[in-house]
């Protein structure tokens, strides 16, 4: 099992689809990633040889941001909205929709499960 960027990808995939495992990398990117080591779009990870493997280790390194630095990225541009006190930091700090979207009636994932409103009787 090959381990790149601290995961595990698959060895029965092919090396496309492996890389798309990794956070940060979707398949528009793995694919620009096996063109640039120049890996067949149909080799699978099981045949990838031990220099291959590092060279995509490398390239990763140098050109994309992945992981746990994509992670901290994204939470500190969230942080700073929140320190600003901008719209979009607000709703990210009460829990709501930050793009626009309607609240009346969905925006469920982000409001989490509904709460019971004491004293409301459901109309059938």
């Amino acid at each position: 099992m090959a381990r790149i960027a601290g995961v595990n990808i698959p060895t029965q995939k092919r090396v496309v689809i492996a890389l798309t495992y990794i956070t940060g990398i979707g398949p528009a990117k793995a694919k620009e990633i096996t063109t640039k080591v120049g890996i067949p779009a149909e080799r699978r990870v099981s045949q990838l040889t031990d220099a291959e493997v590092v060279r995509i280790r490398e390239v990763i390194d140098q050109d994309y941001t992945v992981e746990g630095d994509l992670r901290r990225e994204t939470a500190m541009n969230i942080k700073r909205l929140m320190d600003l006190g901008c719209y979009r930091g607000l709703r990210h700090r009460k829990g709501l929709p930050v793009r626009g979207q309607r609240t009346h009636t969905n925006a469920r994932t982000r409001k989490g499960p509904a709460k019971a409103i004491a004293g409301k009787k459901k109309t059938v």
